[in-house]
């Protein structure tokens, strides 16, 4: 597993780092699943970007909740994108199927450490954890799922093996911190697996199709 420095400010910086680092892969016809705003159409190009989400911005509207079906053919997208966004769904596996289903070559998906997230408020007993907790009224927007990094990388192994696919890239992204600080981390937690579970984010996977 590799691993890179970055800090996402909001939901939007995901994308645009994405772009960036596997802008080879974003090759042909790219669809996004559960595209938010649509930012990755600025980088890959609206004659060959579409972006599927119930969100004003997207050019197919659908509720990946309420439908697991997308409404395409079989390998009909070279790539097909889906970046921290399964673990909102509760049928977050029959939606994974149909990325691979869809996609022709490449399949991009994102998911959180929760852990992470919510280490830190565990520790000390107080405050709440994102996308998580209990409002007085149904919340917009919530994951289903709490699970930590490694059990991300086991999704991604077994669906790769269930599947057929192969993984050609699995990228760990960890918030940027001061050398001393990583150090320290380090000296704490050696063990590198533990380690990636408090403070790596986002696990990154890129599958590619068997020929």
């Amino acid at each position: 597993m590799q691993r890179a420095f970055v800090t996402f400010a909001d939901r939007q910086d995901r994308p645009r780092f994405l772009s960036t680092i596997l802008a080879p892969y974003l090759h042909g016809s790219v669809l996004d699943v559960g595209c938010d705003r649509a930012v990755l159409r600025d980088f890959v190009g609206a004659e060959r970007y579409t972006g599927i989400d119930r969100s004003p911005e997207a050019d197919i509207h659908q509720d990946l909740q309420s439908s697991g079906l997308l409404p395409f053919e079989d390998r009909s997208w070279d790539t097909v994108v889906c970046t921290d966004v399964l673990e909102h769904l509760e049928n977050l596996h029959a939606i994974f199927d149909e990325l691979v289903r869809v996609a022709r070559t490449h399949v991009l998906i994102t998911l959180p450490n929760c852990w992470n997230s919510g280490r830190q408020r565990l520790r000390r007993g107080s405050g709440s954890i994102a996308h998580y907790g209990l409002p007085l009224e149904p919340p917009g927007d919530r994951h289903r799922w709490f699970f930590s990094l490694l059990e991300a990388e086991a999704f991604f192994l077994g669906q790769a093996e269930r599947k057929g696919l192969k993984i050609v890239e699995l990228l760990a992204l960890e918030k940027e911190r001061p050398a001393a600080v990583r150090w320290l981390r380090r000296a704490r937690f050696p063990d590198e697996r533990r380690y990636l579970n408090l403070f790596a984010h986002t696990l990154v996977c890129v599958y590619r199709q068997p020929a």
